[in-house]
């Protein structure tokens, strides 16, 4: 289905031609990565973006005052998609004794003698807490199918077991997110080639980031199968045109903000007879 078409989605952010909604089926090659919504570039769009930036420090004040909800959001891309771009610049003003990232690598010893989803489990959200995963739970059903890493009927077992998992979230007050930040193979070759060519960013480059590039196809597939098996009411996936940067950090910052309004955190209620207190010199 084309962006087009998602338009019509009903959704409470304010870009539900991105969301995916149950039973959706998407085929990524049909959503165009250099798709901005109308939006013409960085400079049109820089004070939308701070506006959101405003609203979601505000409200994640509140969610950590309030300390009855929690929000996840889970961030999955190719390599070079901007996962880590994306945190810096949406969550730029956010009190970081209210949010926390954990980026999930390759899984310990400890971690790999427990089920799938024990690392990720430990690492949701509190009460009044905002926690981003940069890659998560969903490698279990892409890179390791890709690599085979366990049996196919292991792997095919798991999308329900996930849905599982994101349901028991959602019934304990944790309200779910899920970005799929969405390049071009092309996008990609420029971002790797820009790594190479920047002594400060030469660091990020990996030979093993080629290997996995060959992989592409295989990739977009899993990805595929994962938006369409795992996007639900209660934990949905958008999929995010993400070539223009300006254009990714924009329509992430904006449902964030439009989902923390949705969840109407509240400042708790004062201490009866404040009114009547006066400091003592």
């Amino acid at each position: 289905m084309t962006a087009k078409k998602r338009n019509k989605t009903s959704s409470s952010s304010a870009y539900p031609r991105h969301r995916i909604e149950p039973g959706q089926h998407v085929k990524l090659s049909d959503i165009d990565p250099d798709d901005t919504g109308g939006y013409r570039d960085k400079a049109e769009v820089a004070t939308l973006l701070e506006e959101q930036r405003v609203r979601i420090d505000g409200l994640q004040e509140r969610l950590y005052a309030e300390h009855k909800q929690a929000l996840l959001i889970v961030l999955q891309a190719m390599d070079t998609g901007g996962k880590d771009g994306t945190i810096s610049h949406v969550f730029e003003g956010v009190n970081p004794q209210g949010c926390q990232v954990w980026p999930f690598k390759v899984p310990t010893p400890e971690e790999l003698d427990h089920d799938f989803l024990w690392r990720h489990h430990t690492k949701t959200p509190g009460r009044g807490m905002m926690t981003i995963f940069n890659r998560s739970h969903y490698e279990n059903v892409l890179v390791v199918r890709v690599h085979q890493l366990v049996p196919e009927q292991i792997w095919k077992a798991r999308y329900d077991q996930i849905n599982d998992f994101e349901q028991l979230l959602a019934a304990n007050n944790t309200t779910i997110l899920k970005f799929f930040l969405h390049i071009s193979k092309d996008e990609q070759k420029r971002r790797l080639e820009s790594r190479l060519q920047n002594p400060d960013k030469r660091w990020k480059f990996a030979i093993g980031d080629l290997k996995e590039r060959e992989l592409w196809d295989d990739y977009m597939k899993a990805y595929e199968d994962a938006i369409n098996k795992c996007s639900t009411n209660y934990a949905p996936w958008y999929v995010l045109p993400a070539n223009k940067k300006w254009y990714r950090n924009l329509v992430v910052a904006r449902t964030i903000a439009d989902t923390l309004e949705s969840m109407n955190p509240q400042f708790p209620q004062p201490e009866e007879g404040l009114e009547n207190v006066t400091i003592p010199d």
